[in-house]
């Protein structure tokens, strides 16, 4: 898939009317009233052959420790999702904020431990000289465009949790399990970019 055919089908989607947040029944009695701002970079690195840039969280985190993540975080007073996801991907992965190219944003997507997290989808030119913050970022990986281009290759998993079943998104790869938010962010990514998307569908439904 080619830059300008990115930008186009990211251009589209954000000419629609807001769809709302997605979520699941991972979120079930949460007051939105509480929730929390958050944003998430997605970068699209521009390789010959494109992929999206991931990290794995530092084990020491108190939250969502060795879990698979975009680059981002909670959005300070006043920031807007896209200052916030660009300020962390800098904190985060050392990614200069000047050279992400935006392209717009994917729906809100709550999450069951209470916020509400807005991905930003960017271009990204190699080469990258990213310097990893130790104390919130293990190492940063790469999964391949054409696998989340893939329809077959997102699948889905149950788990109980709260007494009940719940299923979610699970993405392939080697050495690491995407899952959660990520994933759910994924498959959003996905439904955009896929060629043959009907327009105005909703987000499909996810659970994080």
């Amino acid at each position: 898939m080619t830059p300008a055919e990115i930008t186009a089908r990211m251009a589209a989607a954000c000419a629609e009317a807001p769809t709302g947040p997605v979520h699941g029944n991972f979120t079930e009695g949460l007051d939105p009233a509480r929730l929390i701002g958050a944003a998430v970079l997605v970068p699209i690195v521009l390789h010959a052959e494109p992929s999206v840039l991931l990290t794995l969280r530092s084990a020491r985190l108190n939250a969502h420790a060795g879990q698979v993540a975009f680059p981002g975080g909670r959005m300070e007073t006043g920031e807007s999702a896209e200052q916030a996801a660009l300020r962390e991907a800098e904190e985060e992965v050392g990614l200069a904020p000047g050279l992400p190219r935006l392209l717009g944003r994917l729906p809100d997507h709550l999450t069951g431990t209470g916020y509400r997290v807005t991905p930003v989808v960017a271009l990204v030119a190699p080469p990258l000289h990213l310097v990893t913050d130790p104390c919130e970022v293990a190492e940063c990986f790469e999964l391949p465009l054409h696998v989340v281009l893939d329809p077959k290759a997102p699948q889905r998993r149950r788990t109980e949790f709260k007494g009940r079943m719940r299923e979610f998104w699970v993405w392939p790869h080697e050495k690491h399990y995407i899952w959660g938010a990520t994933a759910a962010i994924l498959v959003n990514l996905a439904r955009v970019l896929r060629p043959g998307l009907v327009h105005g569908t909703p987000p499909v439904p996810v659970q994080d």
